[in-house]
């Protein structure tokens, strides 16, 4: 039996983390409280309560990343990834919270698959959509993919390498303050072709689908 070229390394990307600080001052000596200055004192306009904070805290849609491993039905894990556990396998993340991701990978025959779904929580939706657009930016050739969460994008890229080819699929959604990304590629052992563009595609958003229902769901 011939051996078979290793499955290919999972890369994976961690958002820069922005750090805030904050400066303030105090008064060093206290009011006049004299009737005199009483009456210099202009009268409060401004109709607003002393109790009213300055500025309102951000609210997040999402709080933490759901679990990825159960983002998915069986049977699609099963379709995409012949040969598969449906468990899957959920990658070490540093912040389970904010960022996680799971993986399923096989090899039926001569035919290999790899599917990652992973889930990025972030601060704010403004901080979600600005990672989205970078994201897109650095992914040419692909395109939006309508009526997913609130942006998604689509692309497919074919590489080869000791003249084996590998298609992979990327999808990538913005909804509110989180992310999903979905990773999915094949590659056939004996042919040394690759799937086509349509299958990749498609699986990866019927992924992606799936991932931002769960994600919705809680």
């Amino acid at each position: 039996m011939r051996s078979l070229p290793l499955p290919l390394a999972l890369t994976a990307r961690l958002a820069p983390v922005a750090v805030l600080a904050t400066a303030g001052w105090a008064l060093s000596s206290g009011p006049d409280t004299s009737p005199a200055a009483k009456e210099r004192t202009p009268p409060d306009t401004t109709n607003r309560s002393a109790s009213a904070p300055a500025t309102e805290a951000a609210t997040k849609t999402y709080a933490t990343a759901p679990a990825p491993c159960d983002s998915l039905a069986d049977k699609t894990v099963t379709s995409l990834v012949p040969g598969a556990k449906a468990a899957g396998k959920e990658i070490p993340s540093t912040d389970t919270k904010v960022r996680r991701t799971c993986s399923w990978n096989a090899l039926k025959g001569y035919d290999y698959r790899w599917l990652d779904v992973s889930f990025e929580v972030m601060a704010t939706d403004e901080a979600a959509q600005k990672s989205y657009k970078e994201r897109v930016a650095d992914r040419s050739g692909g395109g939006d993919v309508p009526g997913l969460g609130d942006g998604a994008y689509s692309v497919v890229n074919l590489t080869t390498e000791d003249k084996q080819q590998t298609r992979e699929g990327t999808v990538l959604v913005r909804a509110a303050n989180a992310l999903v990304m979905i990773t999915y590629n094949g590659s056939d052992f004996e042919s040394k072709k690759a799937p086509g563009t349509t299958e990749i595609n498609k699986g990866a958003i019927k992924a992606a689908k799936e991932a931002v229902a769960a994600l919705r769901d809680g």
